[in-house]
C-alpha cells in the first residue's frame, strides 16, 4: 500500500476532501517506487491495460461514480443555515420542524448544518436536484435519532420464508435523496449484438442524436434466460425469479450512420431480440444533490439479530443519478447507507457501534448496500461487524467497491445476478467470512458473471469461493491466499499474485486513467 493510501486509511474524515484525481496522480507517480518488493501484472490487464481488450472477460469499470468519473465531487457554495428556520442543535429540541422548513424552502444550493447535536424524530427528504445537506464536519455537526424508522412510518413486510420483519430491515433512512427515471423509448434494436460491441442496428434512428445520453435496456422472458445469460450458463436454481432480470447500460451517442448507432462504451451483456433490447432516454429527475460532513447517532441498544431491524438507518440514495455522499460517521446504526441508481458516489464512510453484539457478534444488517449501475463506494471504513458488510443486489452491474476496510468484511452477493461489479484495494481485515451471503431460495447463485475481486488483502489467507458461489467466469486476481494459481480463458481465472506486490492496486483507478487519457 502506498504512503498516501496508508495515511488514507487512517483517516477517513479527511480522506475525501483529496480528490478522485489527486489519488490516480500520486498512485502513477509511485507505481515505480514499490520499494521491497518486484511489482506483477494480471494477464487480464498487463502494466498499463495492454493486454486488456473490451470483448475480453474483465470488465471495463471505469464508468463508475459522479459524472462517470470524469469529475470530481463538486464544492456547493455556502447556503442557508437550518438555524434560520429554528433548529436549535442543542439535543433536547426537536430539530425535525426546522430541517423541512429548511429542505422545502430550499430550490438548489447547500443546506448548512452548524456544529450541534440535532434532534431528529421524522423523515428527511429531499426529492429536488441540487440539494446538498452539509454538516461541519462528523463529529461536530451529529444528527440523534431516539426512535427507528418503523415506530415513526410503520413499513412491516415479510422475508421470503414468511418471517414478519420490517422492510427497514433491508431498505430506508432518515434522510433521503429521492428520484424517479423516467424514461421513454427511442428506439427498438434489431438483431444480436455481442457484449463488448459498442455499435448496434436499431429500427429507426428518428429520436435519436448524437451526444444524447441513453439507457440500452432488456429485460427476461418467464424461462429466465436473461438470468442465466447473466451466470454465463451456471446459474443455480432460478425458479423464483419468475422472469424479472433486467440489464441497463447508459452511454453516449457518439456516432450515427443511417440505423447504426455507437456509443461511447461497450456492452456488458449480449442484446438479443428476444429479450427486447431497447434504448431508452435516461430522464432522472434528481442529480447533483448530496450528504456530505454528518454524523448519524442512534441510541446504544442491544442488536437482537437478524431480520430484528426497526429502521435506525442514517440515509438512503434513492433512484438518483450524479449525486453522492461524503465524508459521514454512523454511530449504532440497524444498516449504513443504502444506495440505489446510476453514476453516484459514497466518498468516506465511518460505521462505529457502541451496541451488543448479536450470536454472530454483529452491531447491525448491512454495512453498505448498493443496487443499480455504475455506482462508485470508495473509503468505506467498517469499525464494527455486520451480518453484510458490503451489500450488491437486484440485477445490479458495474458497481465498484475501492479503497475501503473492515474488521472482517463479508462481500454479499444478495443473488438476483449482480454481474461485472469490482471489488478492489480492500483490506479484508481477519479474513474468515469473505464469502458470506445472503438472499433467498431459488434466485440464482450469489454472484453473476464477470464479478471481479482484485487486490484484497486479508490477516488469514484467502480461498477461491464454493461453487454456491457463482460461476467460474468470475474474476479473481491478487488474492491473499495459499492456492496456486489457476487460469483458463473461459473457465476459473483465480491469478494467485500477493495483493501488495499487485500493480495496478486499485483496478478502477487505472481504467479511467487509461479511458480519460490522464498521465499518458
Amino acid at each position: 500500500m502506498s504512503a498516501l493510501n496508508n495515511f488514507a486509511s487512517h483517516a477517513p474524515g479527511n480522506q475525501p476532501s483529496l480528490s478522485l484525481f489527486v489519488l490516480m496522480l500520486v498512485s502513477d507517480l509511485l507505481l515505480s517506487a514499490v520499494v521491497g518488493r518486484a511489482a506483477e501484472h494480471s494477464a487480464l490487464w498487463g502494466e498499463r491495460g495492454e493486454k486488456w481488450k473490451s470483448q475480453s472477460r474483465l470488465p471495463d469499470f471505469s464508468f463508475a461514480g459522479y459524472h462517470r468519473g470524469e469529475q470530481p465531487l463538486p464544492k456547493v457554495p455556502p447556503g442557508v443555515s437550518v438555524k434560520t428556520f429554528g433548529a436549535k442543535g442543542d439535543g433536547v429540541a426537536d430539530d425535525t420542524p426546522a430541517f423541512l422548513a429548511a429542505i422545502a424552502k430550499t430550490e438548489r444550493g447547500a443546506i448548512e448544518v452548524p456544529p450541534g447535536r440535532y434532534r431528529i424524530l421524522g423523515l428527511l427528504e429531499i426529492t429536488r436536484p441540487g440539494v446538498v445537506l452539509r454538516g461541519a464536519g462528523p463529529d461536530r455537526t451529529v444528527l440523534v435519532f431516539p426512535t427507528p424508522l418503523n415506530d415513526i412510518k410503520p413499513n412491516w413486510g415479510a422475508t421470503t420464508t414468511g418471517q414478519r420483519t420490517s422492510n427497514y430491515s433491508w431498505s430506508g433512512g432518515f434522510v433521503v435523496v429521492r428520484g424517479k427515471f423516467g424514461s421513454q423509448v427511442l428506439a427498438d434494436i434489431s438483431g444480436t449484438v455481442s457484449r463488448g460491441e459498442s455499435t448496434m442496428p436499431v429500427e429507426s434512428a428518428a429520436k435519436l442524436r448524437v451526444g444524447q445520453e441513453v439507457e440500452v435496456y432488456q429485460s427476461d422472458l418467464p424461462d429466465n434466460s436473461l438470468a442465466v445469460h447473466l451466470y454465463s450458463g451456471d446459474a443455480g436454481p432460478v425458479e423464483n425469479l419468475l422472469g424479472r432480470a433486467r440489464t441497463s447500460l447508459v452511454g453516449r451517442i457518439i456516432r450515427l450512420e443511417g440505423n447504426r448507432v455507437t456509443l461511447d462504451r461497450a456492452l456488458r451483456t449480449d442484446l438479443r431480440p428476444e429479450w427486447k433490447p431497447r434504448l431508452r432516454s435516461f430522464e432522472p429527475t434528481v442529480t447533483e444533490s448530496g450528504v456530505e460532513s454528518i454524523g448519524f447517532e442512534f441510541p446504544v441498544t442491544p442488536y437482537k439479530g437478524h431480520f430484528t431491524e426497526l429502521g435506525f438507518n442514517p440515509l438512503a440514495l434513492s433512484s438518483v443519478a450524479h449525486c453522492w455522499v461524503r465524508n459521514i460517521r454512523v454511530l449504532n446504526a440497524d444498516s449504513g447507507p443504502y444506495v440505489s441508481g446510476t453514476f453516484n458516489t459514497v466518498d468516506g464512510v465511518v460505521l462505529e457501534s457502541e451496541r451488543s453484539v448479536d450470536k454472530q457478534k454483529c452491531t447491525g444488517h448491512h454495512g453498505i448496500s448498493v443496487g443499480g449501475s455504475d455506482n462508485l463506494v470508495l473509503n468505506f471504513d467498517a469499525r464494527t461487524r455486520f451480518i453484510h458488510d458490503i451489500t450488491l443486489s437486484g440485477f445490479c452491474s458495474g458497481n465498484v467497491i475501492a479503497h475501503s476496510r473492515g474488521m472482517d468484511l463479508s462481500l454479499d452477493h444478495h443473488r438476483y445476478a449482480p454481474h461485472e461489479n469490482l471489488f478492489t484495494d480492500l483490506d479484508a481485515g481477519i479474513g474468515a467470512r469473505l464469502w458470506k451471503c445472503g438472499g433467498g431460495a431459488a434466485l440464482g447463485k450469489h454472484c453473476g458473471t464477470r464479478g471481479t475481486f482484485w487486490s484484497i488483502r486479508a490477516a488469514t489467507p484467502l480461498s477461491y469461493p464454493p461453487a454456491a458461489f457463482g460461476p467460474p467466469t468470475m474474476n479473481l486476481v491478487g488474492l491473499e491466499t495459499k492456492q496456486a494459481t489457476e487460469t483458463s480463458p473461459d473457465g476459473k481465472w483465480f491469478e494467485a499474485i500477493k495483493p501488495t506486490e499487485l500493480q495496478p492496486q486499485n483496478l478502477h483507478e487505472a481504467q479511467l486513467r487509461r479511458r480519460t487519457g490522464a498521465l499518458r
